[in-house]
């Protein structure tokens, strides 16, 4: 029986894609690198922030890695005071549900540990949370299982009792990597078809579904 769930963030909880988008975006225009559709810019959205410049432009120097990083971080924070993040329907609900079910939930992101904490705490969905583990938590970025497996130690389950749900490829297989059930969400900035191929056990349209499967 699932003890466990171990939730991404963006995309899975927080619907913050244009946040995302638009942030890179803005980035890219003032570093004066080759533009990115919406489309190129959010299928890096999982990936760690450096992964996501770094899969963009191959060719560049880590130091201008680096300063797409520390640029889009600066940016995103002054976007916030225009963009406001927001839940998917249903899952402040639906966290409360699961909680009231006695499952220990938790989330794993590719996003910084502070920006992590500062969005749960604002979208008011911190006190449902147990864990939180960001990309400067761990040596080893999804789809790598360390997110995972530092989760499961730390809260003292086992990988049988362990759920990961996410939107993203990347997502599944850190899950899977680990031995772990995943759930791949649709609604998401990953397709149906490539949460299929990376071997989702199972997909839901809606968040509010996994109250029907809590006991998978």
């Amino acid at each position: 029986m699932i003890r466990l769930i171990i939730f991404d963030f963006d995309g899975t909880l927080g619907d913050t894609r244009r946040n995302i988008v638009t942030t890179m975006q803005m980035t890219i225009r003032e570093l004066g690198l080759p533009d990115c559709t919406d489309d190129e810019c959010a299928s890096k959205i999982g990936l760690p922030l450096d992964g996501c410049f770094e899969a963009l432009y191959p060719n560049e120097s880590k130091e201008t890695i680096r300063l797409c990083t520390d640029t889009y971080r600066r940016i995103f924070q002054e976007n916030l005071q225009m963009m406001k993040p927001q839940l998917f329907p249903k899952v402040r609900e639906t966290l409360m549900a699961l909680k009231e079910q006695g499952l220990t939930l938790t989330i794993a992101s590719s996003r910084w540990h502070q920006s992590l904490s500062e969005l749960t705490h604002d979208l008011g969905i911190a006190e449902y949370i147990s864990m939180l583990v960001g990309a400067d938590d761990v040596v080893k970025a999804k789809p790598n299982p360390e997110p995972v497996l530092n989760t499961l130690s730390a809260m003292g389950f086992k990988t049988c009792e362990a759920l990961v749900v996410g939107d993203m490829n990347v997502d599944i297989l850190m899950g899977k990597n680990a031995g772990a059930k995943t759930c791949g969400v649709t609604y998401g900035n990953g397709t149906r078809k490539e949460l299929e191929a990376a071997g989702a056990d199972y997909l839901i349209d809606s968040f509010d579904e996994l109250t029907k499967y809590s006991s998978f």
